[in-house]
């Protein structure tokens, strides 16, 4: 089994709880539900160990933060500023690389409306204190910071705003922002900003004159644009504004799921014509389709092999955009602030308590890779999916 090393760090172990920080009961990294494993023989076991030791590991999209065991207490813990990073879960998870959101659009220190510039920055800085003090994630800036983590045994993590919405109207804050680190932003969440439109609006007005010059500061800079929460004009609009390819970190295909949340074809065919990648979510009650009604693996690969068969299995990923503690119920407490039930779009469907098998970033790959392996996937066609391609699209928009 691929396990990093972990030498049994906790965030914020420097500090004193009760005297530095308001202590919380957090949820198990490992084994907060009932563990799966996705059936393979032992034959093909073996071969979801190589490849995943052999190859690196990339995840789209993910939020490695460990959320408190009673998800009631979620708003005073992000108002406090002071997410945990789950380390023990991350060491097991066969990641090399992981895309971290932080807390975005939740980062609600002084506003319960969230992404305010002042709370993002500070819930970076707090993370980055955090993993100052540790050794098991480097925080990648490059692509050689990538390389180096792989030969190291470590995990790069590359830090990553799921929307611009905090820039307001001030173009140099993203320049401040690739200062800090921030290596790839989304141009919108599910609501509108200055940029662009959101998922949620029932009128898409497109990338607005401020979004373009957004996306040509992006593209100087080398920051990875990701258009996963814009609405259907505004993600062809920024595909084709870019003079570089870009992501679709986390979403699935509309064809299978009719919700806003997931993309239509002509975005996943634009997406991957200027050389993009999609990454395929993985977060409850996203990925469903009409033969897998009950979000599962199933209904998760079968958005995988839609969005392969239409654009290219060179254009594929994963972006599980999973998190450590009860995902089903953060949906809950937050579904007004996060326009969740908006980008559902009143689709109904049965909830699950958990996604079987792709519960945390702990889970995702190894299944996903015992998935592949199972139903027949080529050594080569698994490399790229599981990180070959993503890095492609790193070394085509990061600054060298």
């Amino acid at each position: 089994m691929k396990v990093k090393p972990y030498n049994g760090y906790q965030s914020f172990q420097y500090l004193e709880p009760g005297v530095d920080y308001q202590p919380f009961k957090l949820a198990k990294q490992i084994g907060r539900v009932e563990p799966y494993i996705y059936p393979v023989t032992e034959a093909q076991e073996a071969e979801v160990q190589r490849l995943l030791e052999e190859n690196i590991v990339f995840s789209l999209h993910d939020h490695t933060f460990v959320t408190p065991e009673d998800i009631t207490q979620i708003f005073e813990y992000n108002r406090l500023g002071r997410n945990w990073t789950g380390y023990e879960g991350l060491s097991v998870s066969g990641l090399d690389v992981v895309v971290e959101n932080f807390m975005d659009g939740t980062a609600m220190i002084t506003s319960r409306a969230g992404w305010k510039w002042t709370d993002v920055i500070h819930d970076i800085g707090i993370r980055f204190s955090d993993f100052a003090h540790q050794d098991l994630i480097l925080v990648a800036g490059t692509l050689d910071d990538i390389y180096r983590a792989k030969r190291e045994g470590k995990i790069a993590l590359i830090p990553c705003l799921e929307a611009a919405t905090p820039i307001e109207n001030e173009l140099d804050r993203v320049d401040v922002l690739y200062g800090l680190g921030i290596r790839i932003m989304g141009i919108t969440y599910s609501e509108s900003n200055a940029l662009g439109s959101g998922l949620r609006e029932a009128n898409d007005g497109g990338l607005t004159q401020f979004g373009r010059q957004v996306v040509r500061r992006m593209n100087k800079l080398g920051m990875t644009i990701d258009t996963s929460h814009c609405g259907d004009k505004t993600t062809l609009d920024v595909i084709e504004a870019s003079e570089k390819p870009t992501f679709i970190t986390h979403v699935g295909a509309r064809a299978l799921w009719n919700t806003n949340r997931l993309k239509t074809d002509d975005a996943l065919r634009a997406c991957a014509e200027k050389g993009g990648v999609i990454g395929i979510e993985a977060a409850p009650h996203t990925t469903l389709t009409k033969n897998h009604p009950l979000h599962s693996i199933e209904s998760y690969m079968e958005h995988f092999e839609y969005v392969a068969n239409l654009v290219g299995i060179d254009h594929v990923a994963f972006g599980p955009d999973t998190l450590f503690g009860d995902h089903v119920g953060l949906h809950h407490v937050f579904a007004a602030a996060l326009s969740i039930s908006a980008a559902r779009g009143g689709v109904q469907f049965e909830e699950v308590p958990y996604v079987k098998g792709l519960e945390n970033p702990a889970e995702v790959f190894p299944n996903v890779t015992r998935w592949l392996v199972a139903h027949g996937y080529k050594a080569e066609e698994i490399a790229k999916v599981l990180g070959l391609n993503a890095l492609r699209v790193l070394k085509e928009t990061w600054a060298r």
